[in-house]
């Protein structure tokens, strides 16, 4: 059983108290590339620790009633302007939970991770909108980037999935239809 009137407000509407007294949401997030083999990360910070920052894919909560492919084109329009046609979500290539802290909160989340190329024109970090961006993004969301995979892999700050480099490069050849769990992290 889960509580909506317990949620903080810091955190958004679609965060609940669950049985195991973390606060908890359904995610759908998306590994989202270019034609170079680049992938979009979003680099942010918690507001009870400015000075520690972190790269993670484009996502966010699942909506009540929305379904986990809905939420991810919704989350990518929306953190980024860019609208996806549905036929480019492939996926879910993978699945996790993540318990972690945010907002002065312990929190879990169970996140569906799809797959999505761009062809053509990309718009570069600073030409991304940010008008759907919540209040909890425009506190704690940084930058956008492109990253190529070789230069990801030595950035010295945090990201997350944990390996998502060695994660991405077995789908730029494209998805084999199964989807695998990652299993539970505990990001700190």
């Amino acid at each position: 059983m889960t509580d909506r009137t317990d949620a903080p407000s810091s955190l958004g509407p679609d965060w609940v108290l669950g049985d195991d007294g973390l606060y908890f949401r359904r995610g759908a997030r998306v590994v989202l590339l270019d034609d170079a083999d680049r992938v979009l990360l979003v680099r942010g910070h918690d507001v009870d620790q400015p000075e520690r920052s972190w790269w993670f894919t484009v996502g966010g909560g699942i909506d009540d009633g929305e379904d986990d492919a809905a939420a991810a084109l919704r989350e990518v329009r929306e953190e980024t302007g860019i609208a996806l046609d549905p036929t480019a979500l492939v996926g879910p290539v993978y699945t996790r939970s993540a318990v972690f802290d945010f907002y002065r909160q312990h929190c879990r989340q169970d996140e569906v991770i799809y797959l999505a190329r761009l062809h053509g024109e990309v718009l570069a970090g600073e030409e991304l909108s940010r008008d759907g961006w919540t209040d909890v993004e425009l506190d704690v969301v940084d930058e956008m980037r492109w990253w190529d995979l070789d230069e990801l892999a030595r950035v010295d700050i945090e990201v997350f999935p944990e390996g998502l480099v060695d994660l991405v490069r077995p789908l730029l050849r494209g998805w084999d239809g199964v989807t695998r769990h990652l299993g539970l992290a505990r990001e700190h």
